[in-house]
């Protein structure tokens, strides 16, 4: 599922114009987006949280030039869904029949 398919589905169940939906998703993306550059997780119950996960220094490689090089600690955007969201998903793809779960990995 695409935004724009994601758009379209809540618009028909709610009634609410797509222009309005879109508007609302896109200002819901901006502040989650906001609020982790700014150090500050979001948590979202029932649903999972979008934190910000810290990266230790390590040592790569160049693999052209064959050199080592220091990738320095950086943080970086990530999503836990809630465990109640975990255990739904797990339950409707375990009810699929086989030749459908083929299709959901």
């Amino acid at each position: 599922m695409r935004k724009a398919d994601l758009v379209a589905t809540i618009s028909e169940k709610t009634g609410v114009p797509k222009v309005d939906v879109l508007v609302t998703l896109e200002e819901f993306f901006k502040e989650v987006k906001t609020s982790l550059s700014g150090g500050e997780n979001v948590y979202i119950r029932g649903f999972g949280s979008f934190v910000i996960k810290k990266r230790a220094k390590k040592i790569g490689r160049h693999i052209k030039q064959n050199v080592a090089i220091e990738i320095p600690e950086h943080y970086i955007p990530s999503f836990k869904p809630a465990k109640v969201f975990v255990d739904q998903v797990k339950e409707k793809v375990n009810a699929l029949p086989e030749e459908e779960k083929d299709t959901v990995e």
